[in-house]
């Protein structure tokens, strides 16, 4: 697999604040990488990293095997969490900007966005202007793409078109490194790596993270009282509804907490979810 991004031990600081923290990745032509954390993890920092937008403190960045200078950023095409768009712009003059930037000419926009060309980007809805921002992206088909939350607020059927073309990009051999929060959307990418207070805790597929992780899920007729019980045990207690879930702990020490408040309830072990294992690895980098 050629190697189209990389990061070699990067660090990041910010004064005595330390975002990444000697952070290795690699993206390869025609896989896409799933980049996961909560919300401060460092994904974001990481990015502007790769992108050249910000120096790293330490360590170093390889894009298309050179350092991510203007010849080689020309080559990527970038969705930031803010889209990237001017709002103040038709749709049309987007288009034609980010093209004449690239050096090229603009797309023919798709049927369904055809009656948009001359809507202002601020006046269309969130999920229409996601889609305007990965056709400004990929107007100049770049070998590579990193797409910072690019399905973040839009509806389901919005978000599986997103990754409909997501799939599409890396199928003709561009090289894909996306974020988000949406568990399920990590099933798609054929690599997951996981970050947590700046470090890289977790890499490989789904399996691979989740290992032997399991939870213990709580059946009982009182839900409310049980979860209140266990939170205020300082229990890492996630709730599903109205089905209690308790990642990565003793069940013995589980069983103590209930019945010394009083509650029956039965505990089936079950194998964790990714957002289960997320929470658990999280937990250990905080130690």
């Amino acid at each position: 697999m050629t190697m189209i991004l990389s990061t070699d031990v990067v660090t990041r600081r910010f004064g005595s604040f330390t975002a990444v923290d000697a952070v290795s990745v690699e993206v390869g032509a025609g896989e896409v990488v799933g980049l996961l954390g909560a919300n401060g993890a460092g994904k974001t920092t990481l990015i502007r990293m790769m992108l050249g937008l910000l120096a790293p403190s330490d360590g170093a960045v390889t894009l298309f095997d050179g350092p991510p200078d203007l010849p080689r950023r020309a080559r990527l095409g970038y969705v930031p969490q803010n889209l990237g768009l001017y709002r103040d712009m038709t749709v049309a003059e987007n288009l034609e900007f980010s093209a004449h930037a690239y050096g090229g000419s603009a797309p023919a926009l798709p049927p369904e966005l055809a009656d948009s060309a001359d809507t202002l980007v601020g006046d269309l809805p969130l999920g229409t202007q996601r889609r305007v921002a990965f056709l400004v992206a990929l107007a100049h088909t770049p070998e590579a793409l990193v797409l910072d939350e690019p399905t973040s607020g839009v509806d389901a059927l919005s978000r599986a078109r997103l990754w409909d073309t997501i799939r599409e990009q890396a199928d003709r051999g561009a090289g894909v490194l996306v974020t988000t929060h949406y568990m399920e959307e990590a099933q798609q990418c054929d690599r997951l790596l996981l970050m947590s207070n700046g470090r890289l805790v977790a890499a490989g597929d789904e399996d691979d993270i989740i290992g032997d992780t399991h939870t213990i899920a709580v059946h009982c007729p009182d839900w409310t009282r049980a979860f209140a019980a266990l939170n205020d045990a300082g229990v890492p207690v996630i709730l599903a509804g109205r089905a209690i879930r308790v990642p990565d702990i003793d069940e013995q020490k589980l069983r103590t907490v209930l019945t010394s408040a009083g509650i029956e309830a039965r505990l089936d072990t079950v194998r964790a979810t990714i957002e289960e294992r997320m929470l658990t690895l999280a937990r250990g980098s905080n130690q």
